[in-house]
């Protein structure tokens, strides 16, 4: 396969991505066949893949207009993804034009595009880095000065944290990112818990373990688990759809059963 003139050099088209098979599934064009293919693998066993990732999508809007109407203007997405339409800054920025976002990913194809596109926002920043290393993407917004540490950040890990393995110690750096942010902070986070059958979630498990981010499902309590120091807002920790839904927009609702728990907490 040749290699499309937006892919950085070092990038390995033979290998699947996470970040890539999610831009298959939201129309997106910085994928490979590779994802593609994985991608329809995963849909013979979770029919909603697509439904649920464009249900995620809606759900990073909904909780950023929440945010900013709280009055948020720092926003840290981690595995923030390909770009695509209404990313963050374009969500809260309609609230405020002011607002600063960094966002941050593993990926290297990710990291590229959305340096790409804004290239020209001096209120934005693009990191590569990982979630596992907490302490690397502090020290880069820190030295940078790309954020207020002392003032409420949003912390997005939204789809992520079910590509960080057990052994990979998942909490303790959700806590870690926590305890650097002030009293009045949120968390917003989604994660995956279940498919439609124990056959479906292995058979995509082990199509993800092609991938460098193996899938880790998490049931309900280990979901909220990474909430603990925050206070769930209403309506608490719910499937996806159910957060909040805009009631402007009419929404695909025939999931067969695959389960994403979606949820925001606020720092006290």
């Amino acid at each position: 396969m040749t290699e499309p003139d937006w892919a950085p050099d070092d990038i390995d088209i033979d290998r699947p991505s996470a970040s890539r098979i999610y831009d298959v599934w939201l129309g997106g064009s910085h994928n490979f066949e590779v994802d593609r293919e994985i991608a329809r693998q995963t849909e013979l066993a979770w029919p909603d893949s697509i439904r649920y990732a464009r249900a995620n999508r809606a759900f990073l809007g909904r909780a950023v207009r929440f945010l900013a109407a709280q009055g948020i203007r720092q926003f840290l997405d981690i595995g923030s993804g390909i770009p695509t339409a209404n990313n963050v800054h374009e969500v809260a920025r309609r609230i405020d034009p002011d607002v600063r976002v960094v966002y941050v990913d593993i990926d290297p194809v990710a990291v590229a595009h959305s340096r790409a596109i804004l290239r020209d926002d001096d209120r934005t920043a693009v990191l590569q880095a990982d979630v596992r290393r907490p302490h690397d993407i502090l020290d880069q917004v820190r030295r940078g000065a790309l954020l207020d540490l002392d003032r409420p950040v949003a912390l997005l890990l939204v789809a992520l944290m079910h590509f960080i393995q057990d052994s990979d110690e998942p909490y303790e750096s959700v806590t870690r990112l926590a305890d650097s942010l002030p009293s009045g902070s949120y968390l917003v986070l989604t994660q995956g818990a279940s498919g439609a059958s124990p056959e479906a979630d292995e058979r995509v498990r082990e199509l993800y373990r092609r991938t460098p981010t193996p899938l880790t499902p998490r049931n309900r309590a280990e979901i909220e688990r990474f909430f603990t120091g925050f206070e769930l807002v209403e309506p608490g920790l719910v499937n996806l759809p159910d957060w909040r839904p805009d009631p402007t927009v009419e929404v695909d609702d025939r999931f067969s059963g695959a389960l994403i728990y979606a949820g925001v907490g606020r720092k006290p």
